[in-house]
């Protein structure tokens, strides 16, 4: 403590970013300060209530950055935070990436819907918070404009070409001003301009009809209804066609909700909520959110409209807007009554949550003759007719899953291999390994399936000299889950309404999901590899950087000769996989 005064003494009146560390030397937290003087003595001073207080008790030593500018802080704040991940921050897990529309920069381009911004990659459009509408919105422009449709051109014309919907670069060249105005077009649609492309249709179906060819005009109707439809799915709510977001938060004393509002073409999409804990003032927790936010996407859209911020840091990064009056402020106050609305019924529900949850682990204790048990492990076994044999276990505290407790298991080799042995195997290298690492044990031991299975993890356990309580969990003949066996084998009778029930039911719906996942992965991999080893001079570092960069085998069957190199492979080796899967593709391995 007598350092950290020390340090506080020393630090300046200037803009900077801070780093909390705690008695590990690891970051906790990232923060930005307009006076690092003034923000960073402020932890240490007066008291601090709930998720603060706590955020305060692990710090043991920081250190900080200055820059020239809050705007830098603000920018250096992001990217430390994405590169650190600390524990307090907000982190913007890339979960929900929205798709984007693309025109690709190349010399014959495509239009693709994508998830990843790149730069010099093409045109972007977006993003389409409904992925539906994106898909939807590609088909109906891959109708209307002739841009290329293959991903490799190939020797002759294919059937888009016959449809009138690719220009067919791969035998004729186009000129680049074609394309040029195409993009122009597709540009003006986007924008929600739909005139000139339904008079052009309405012309080319008035054309079609009078040639008696009415199977192309049913065509030409049939997108004039498609592209109304697509304009009439939401209500008009600017009717300046500009693409912005509308941010609006509400606070509780330790909790925030961000409202975004997507409005694209003038018309609302969609919405989304983030709701997290904050440690600092709440409009600096705002801010940093909203830069973190549109860093993160690399594009943004034409306006951005927030409530009134003292910073001006945000508005040289961003097209920020504050409304005082008129529509636009109507949007933002319906943001910020939408982001209270959704904080309260959140914390409604996560009281009511908690209490259930509760209740169920009591409940499920009671039926056990053990204390309500917090901590749970469950296992699965995972197989194909015996083969490729894995186990999965998930982990629950307090009712709820702790994906860093999850953990996999190859089976190594047995004289008897069945899912009991496996059991065994799994549970004792489990135990084993937390007794080693002095590591906290579960109150209770959840395993899928019978007696068998219950038998086996406790052989395990009393192998270890361990005491800890077993249950299986049964399912049904639709794969569901029916009921619970105590550690004798006996079924305990529950209440299929009860909230014990619901929880068995995720339990055992998880840990099934975790263990066929990675037993999808390992047989995936094992097939990929038995195809590969029909290709001279791909050996085993080959066949790794093959399967790392591309996610299965039908990827590497459908890889262009440069996509392939890009895994990291020469040119030769590229070529000769490439040649296999395309000479011998009906012979190759699936």
């Amino acid at each position: 403590m007598d350092l950290l005064r020390q340090k506080l003494t020393l630090l300046p009146e200037k803009p900077g970013v801070y780093l909390m560390k705690d008695a590990q030397g690891q970051i906790i937290y990232v923060g930005k300060a307009k006076l690092l003087k003034n923000r960073v003595r402020s932890y240490f001073t007066g008291s601090h209530d709930g998720k603060t207080g706590r955020l305060v008790s692990h710090i043991v030593d920081f250190e900080y950055i200055m820059t020239e500018s809050e705007v830098e802080a603000l920018v250096l704040e992001c990217n430390l935070i994405k590169k650190h991940n600390p524990k307090y921050n907000i982190l913007l897990r890339d979960d929900k990436t929205y798709p984007y529309l693309m025109i690709t920069e190349e010399n014959n381009p495509r239009i693709l819907v994508t998830r990843q911004v790149k730069k010099g990659n093409g045109k972007y459009f977006g993003p389409y918070p409904n992925a539906t509408a994106a898909k939807e919105a590609a088909r109906l422009l891959n109708r209307l404009f002739p841009f290329r449709k293959c991903r490799q051109l190939p020797t002759r014309p294919c059937l888009y070409y016959h449809l009138e919907q690719c220009l067919a670069p791969c035998v004729a060249d186009v000129a680049l001003d074609v394309y040029a105005r195409m993009r122009k077009e597709v540009s003006t649609f986007l924008k929600g301009d739909q005139s000139e492309i339904l008079a052009l249709l309405g012309g080319k179906m008035q054309t079609a009809s009078e040639a008696l060819q009415f199977e192309r005009a049913k065509e030409y109707r049939d997108l004039i209804e498609d592209l109304k439809r697509l304009g009439e799915k939401q209500n008009i709510t600017l009717n300046d066609f500009i693409d912005r977001d509308v941010l609006g938060y509400a606070i509780t004393t330790d909790q925030m909700c961000i409202q975004v509002f997507y409005i694209r073409q003038g018309k609302l999409l969609a919405r989304d909520s983030f709701i997290f804990p904050y440690y600092e003032e709440p409009e600096e927790a705002f801010i940093s959110f909203v830069a973190q936010f549109y860093i993160e996407r690399r594009v943004w859209p034409q306006e951005i409209l927030l409530p009134p911020i003292e910073s001006s840091a945000l508005s040289s990064l961003f097209p920020i807007t504050i409304p005082q009056k008129g529509r636009k402020h109507d949007l933002l106050e319906m943001a910020m009554s939408n982001a209270q609305t959704t904080l309260h019924d959140q914390i409604t529900l996560e009281v009511r949550h908690q209490s259930e949850t509760q209740q169920a682990l009591e409940t499920l204790g009671e039926h056990l003759n053990i204390p309500a048990p917090n901590r749970i492990e469950a296992f699965d076994i995972s197989n194909t007719a015996g083969t490729h044999t894995v186990a999965g276990m998930v982990q629950f505290i307090d009712g709820k899953p702790q994906r860093k407790g999850y953990r996999k298991y190859k089976i190594q080799p047995m004289e008897k291999s069945d899912d009991t042995a496996a059991m065994e195997q799994v549970v004792l290298r489990r135990y084993a390994r937390l007794i080693s690492e002095n590591a906290p044990l579960p109150n209770l031991i959840l395993v899928d399936g019978g007696k068998g299975q219950i038998h086996a993890a406790l052989k395990a356990l009393n192998e270890l000299n361990l005491a800890i309580p077993v249950a299986g969990m049964v399912k049904n003949d639709r794969h569901q889950t029916h009921g619970l066996l105590d550690q004798s084998g006996n079924p305990v009778a529950l209440l299929k309404s009860h909230p014990t029930f619901y929880l068995l039911g995720r339990i055992q719906n998880e840990v099934h999901r975790f263990a066929i996942t990675f037993h999808r992965q390992q047989r995936a991999k094992d097939m990929t590899l038995s195809a590969l080893d029909n290709i001279a001079g791909i050996g085993p570092k080959r066949k790794q950087r093959l399967l790392r960069h591309f996610s299965s085998l039908d990827d590497i069957q459908r890889a262009s000769i440069e996509e392939i190199q890009a895994a990291g492979l020469p040119q030769n080796a590229a070529t000769m996989i490439y040649h296999y899967f395309h000479t011998t593709v009906s012979e190759a391995p699936v």
